[in-house]
C-alpha cells in the first residue's frame, strides 16, 4: 500500500488545458479574420453599385414592367380571402400593407433615369400614394375613413392613368 493513495486519473483534469487550447485557436482565427484583406465587391451588371438602375434602351417599357409587377402584387395581396377569422383578416391586411409599402420602394428603385418625364412623375406619384396609404393603414385608419377613402380613390385614378400610359 502506498501512502498517500493515488487517485485514478480523472478526465476533469484535462478540461482546463483543452479549453485554453480552444481559446487560443479562436483568438488566432479572430485575428486572421480581422487582418485579412476585405473582399472586393463583384461588378454590378444591371444596376450600379449605388443601387440606382442604369439607363435603359426601353425606359417606358422597363418603367411599365415595374408598375405592372407592383400593381399585380398589391392587387393579389389586397384581394386574398383566407377566411373570416380575425387572425386571417389581420394576415391579409398585413400582406396588403407590405405589398403597398414594398411596392412603392421597388417602383422608385426600378425607374430608369431616362424614363420620360411625364411617366416618371406619374410613377413616382403612384409610389408616394401607395406608401401613404400603407402608412395610414399601419396607423389604424380604415377604408371607410373619409381621408383614406379619398386616398384610395386617388390611387385608383393614378392606376388607370398608368394603365393607359403603358399601353
Amino acid at each position: 500500500m502506498s501512502f498517500p493513495p493515488t487517485a485514478p486519473e480523472s478526465p476533469a483534469r484535462w478540461i482546463a488545458p483543452v479549453a485554453l487550447l480552444i481559446a487560443v485557436l479562436a483568438a488566432a482565427v479572430a485575428a486572421w479574420a480581422l487582418l485579412k484583406p476585405a473582399p472586393t465587391a463583384p461588378a454590378a451588371t444591371e444596376e450600379k453599385t449605388s443601387g440606382q438602375v442604369a439607363e435603359s434602351a426601353d425606359p417606358k417599357g422597363d418603367a411599365c414592367k415595374a408598375f405592372y409587377l407592383v400593381s399585380t402584387g398589391v392587387a393579389l395581396q389586397t384581394k386574398t380571402d383566407i377566411g373570416p377569422e380575425p387572425a386571417a383578416l389581420q394576415a391579409v391586411a398585413a400582406n396588403a400593407r407590405l405589398a403597398m409599402a414594398g411596392g412603392a420602394i421597388y417602383l422608385r428603385d426600378h425607374l430608369p433615369p431616362n424614363t420620360p418625364a411625364d411617366l416618371d412623375a406619374t410613377m413616382r406619384n403612384f409610389a408616394d400614394q401607395l406608401q401613404t396609404i400603407a402608412q395610414y393603414y399601419l396607423a389604424g385608419q380604415k377604408n371607410d375613413d373619409p381621408d383614406q377613402a379619398a386616398r384610395l380613390a386617388a390611387v385608383e385614378k393614378t392606376t388607370q392613368a398608368l394603365i393607359t400610359a403603358c399601353k
